[in-house]
């Protein structure tokens, strides 16, 4: 009698386990397919990742010659890589293929206000954004989250497939650093002379806000508060006041983005609490940092 006891007590352990997982997955932002539009852009996944890959290597190597890639010891990219672990774990929700990426997290030395990821999990953060933005880690994970999300979604495989490429291949192999990725186009010239023939590919409204909104739910689901959404896009906005951002002219602020984030935001506060513990109805206000005194 004691060991069948045992055993439903056991049963009922599984099954309480298995449904608080599936709760898990099931929760947060909703995910919905890759866009179809992405297999028109002349080349599949692998291909796209291959050439991305090759793509940032150049570009590291060129940022290397001229000293603007931090090492190993740099205190902010010690940081930048200790936030991308907590991130990485949970992109295979948005796109199964990220289990098998190389995951890559470098930092540029150049003022410039900017990050990206390419295709296939290659991540770069500029000094700039971090310093002159003040960014707490929360809000950093929020700008990593964006930008890891633009790989995740393929937006652009998606963008490529748009705009009707027929060779991906001859499209990517000219950049050795296009404005597409988000590249510096005034880092000592190590993007190279792709970078004015990408200037005008730039991802939708719709890739945005869908980047925001994954953005928000790999945060929250390791354990970032995505309210540092909203303070983020707000120093963004009032920093791009008295100088115009580049990481702005391929990212649209305003209003509108800050409005969907908090439209979606009951959907990730949930899964922010439950990844530290916390009641959802008891969360503290979320405090950001002032923007440096210029």
């Amino acid at each position: 009698m004691k060991n069948l006891k045992l055993k439903h007590a056991m049963l009922a352990l599984v099954l309480c386990t298995s449904a608080l997982s599936l709760h898990a997955q099931n929760d947060g932002i909703p995910v919905t397919k890759l866009s179809p539009l992405r297999n028109l852009s002349g080349g599949d996944s692998q291909q796209f990742n291959e050439q991305a890959r090759l793509q940032y290597n150049q570009m590291l190597s060129q940022a290397h010659q001229k000293d603007a890639v931090a090492t190993d010891t740099n205190p902010q990219l010690i940081r930048l890589r200790a936030i991308a672990k907590r991130l990485i774990p949970f992109t295979a929700r948005w796109n199964p293929e990220a289990a098998k990426w190389d995951w890559q997290v470098n930092l540029l030395k150049s003022d410039t206000v900017n990050a990206f990821c390419m295709p296939g999990g290659r991540i770069a953060f500029y000094n700039g954004i971090l310093t002159k933005l003040n960014l707490t880690d929360d809000e950093v994970a929020m700008v990593m989250g964006h930008e890891i999300a633009h790989a995740l979604r393929e937006h652009a495989r998606e963008q490529a497939g748009k705009n009707n490429a027929t060779s991906l291949v001859a499209r990517l192999a000219g950049a050795a650093g296009a404005a597409y990725f988000g590249f510096d186009p005034r880092l000592g010239d190590a993007v190279g002379s792709g970078a004015a023939r990408f200037a005008a590919l730039k991802f939708s409204r719709g890739d945005e806000s869908e980047a925001d909104l994954v953005g928000m739910d790999l945060a929250a689901r390791a354990g970032f508060d995505p309210r540092a959404g909203i303070a983020l896009w707000q120093k963004m906005g009032a920093v791009n006041k008295n100088q115009p951002l580049q990481f702005l002219s391929t990212h649209p602020s305003g209003s509108q983005r800050i409005e969907d984030m908090n439209k979606n935001m009951y959907l990730v506060l949930p899964v922010y609490a439950r990844a530290k513990g916390l009641d959802p109805d008891k969360l503290p206000a979320y405090h950001s940092i002032a923007l440096p005194r210029s």
